[in-house]
């Protein structure tokens, strides 16, 4: 197996993430036939567990599913407010790219696959930083659900406002400009057809950098803007336009995780996970306060399953999978929370966090005790003004370490954004990029099909 994932010395990590997508393709039907559950078993699955009802209500009477998605996140990086790194660290070009490099070193990386992202110089401080595809996404995504798809609403994957989110003013900046550089100009007025669009949005850990106020006054702007919705930390929401078929379940992972015990995450010099008891304390303020807001996981199950919406989508910041590295406590973490419920009840869980564009699938094994009959699929789309490399070697040994899951494909060091297209009991994810250089170019790098499976009941083991 490990065989597949070896990149020749000279590939740069951008070009074995388009490889390794490709034949994760072609393994991903293998996968399924391979852990589909006997005929006994499916018969199993629709005996109710713990007397609850494990089949929702079904929206038979509704027309078949028929929209678009926009998926979004990391969008909030914007050049004009700087990190306290780059006041500390005022950069040359030179010393950027040593400090790049470093950096990569230091994250067990393949040296061999060194690749630094674009750069830019800061109008705040003069010194090179990492450079930003804000506005060109914007422009992306505005001409491709323009001139290419429909996009009936988008959900905004959290990390909306870099580097720490609204700061009431706590670091010189108001937050008034900040809301309108950073959250409206580019994103409040993606979609003018059809007219019901809207951006559905979650919070991420930078948004709760500075304080719990700050979170809240940014749920609080982007609540009363007419091209955002919000409801609070967590909120379920069947967009207009679309008769029903679909309903969001969006969720705070940044406040879920507060509440959880994290290691720190750490790997080995062949890039395979380390064990460590150090824990992983949160740097953003964001405990939960409220039990509500203590229960979110509970919430979210018997949200879940009372739904009839024919399509259940999760929205939340963090991904349960992921291939840069340096998020797999995290990820771990969230697994055991929420994984059990969207393996019953949900379609797909869509995420960014990560820098990168990627699709993971979960059999459920490890969450429900045996395969699902459809495996749990996830999105990350969170380079929307960020670039991260993926990491080969983590990937290689993640692989060979959790046979329930599969990366179907994963891309970094790019700018990028997702469409859902969903048609019936089917959908097609299809994964896009821009340029570095400045283009109005935009690539279609993979596409992949899947179909619902909420609609099957899968009950304990």
């Amino acid at each position: 197996m490990f065989d597949l994932f070896a990149a020749p010395a000279i590939e740069s990590s951008k070009r074995f993430g388009r490889r390794f997508g490709r034949m994760g393709q072609a393994l991903i039907g293998v996968v399924h036939r391979a852990s589909k559950p006997a005929c006994w078993l499916c018969l199993a699955a629709l005996v109710s567990a713990c007397g609850k009802p494990e089949t929702p209500a079904e929206a038979t009477a509704e027309p078949a599913a028929d929209f678009g998605v926009l998926i979004f996140g990391d969008s909030g990086y914007h050049l004009g407010y700087p990190d306290e790194d780059d006041y500390a660290d005022v950069f040359t070009a030179e010393e950027y790219l040593e400090n790049e490099y470093a950096d990569w070193i230091d994250d067990k990386r393949p040296v061999e696959e060194f690749e630094a992202g674009p750069s830019a110089v800061s109008p705040v401080t003069g010194g090179v930083v990492p450079a930003t595809g804000m506005h060109r996404i914007s422009a992306a995504m505005k001409k491709y659900c323009t001139e290419v798809a429909t996009c009936d609403f988008g959900v905004m994957l959290g990390d909306n406002i870099y580097p720490d989110g609204a700061t009431l003013g706590a670091d010189g900046f108001d937050d008034a400009t900040r809301f309108r550089e950073i959250l409206d100009d580019p994103f409040g007025s993606l979609v003018e057809d059809p007219a019901h669009y809207v951006t559905y949005v979650t919070l991420g850990n930078h948004d709760w950098n500075t304080s719990r106020a700050g979170g809240f006054a940014q749920m609080a702007y982007l609540g009363n803007h007419g091209g955002f919705h919000i409801e609070g930390p967590f909120y379920s929401a069947r967009p207009q336009g679309v008769g029903g078929a679909v309903e969001l379940f969006v969720i705070d992972t940044s406040m879920m995780l507060a509440s959880m015990t994290v290691r720190k995450d750490r790997l080995n010099d062949d890039g395979s996970e380390a064990s460590t008891d150090e824990i992983d304390e949160p740097g953003y303020a964001v405990e939960p306060l409220t039990d509500a807001e203590r229960n979110m996981h509970i919430w979210l199950e018997d949200a879940l399953r009372t739904s009839s919406a024919q399509w259940k989508l999760v929205v939340a910041h963090h991904p349960i999978w992921s291939s840069s590295g340096g998020k797999f406590e995290e990820a771990r973490a969230l697994r055991e929370a929420i994984l059990p419920a969207m393996c019953r009840y949900a379609d797909a869980f869509l995420a960014g966090h990560e820098h990168t564009l990627e699709i993971h699938t979960d059999n459920c094994a490890a969450a429900l005790g045996r395969p699902a009959e459809k495996p749990l699929v996830q999105i990350v789309s969170g380079a929307a003004a960020k670039q991260r490399p993926i990491h080969s070697s983590f990937m290689r040994h993640q692989a060979a370490k959790y046979p329930e899951h599969t990366t179907v494909w994963a891309e970094g060091l790019l700018w990028g954004f997702a469409h859902l297209r969903v048609s019936g009991d089917r959908a097609t994810v299809t994964l896009l990029s821009i340029p570095d250089a400045e283009s109005e170019d935009i690539s279609v790098d993979f596409e992949y099909g899947f179909e619902r499976r909420s609609h099957i009941a899968y009950g304990d083991s």
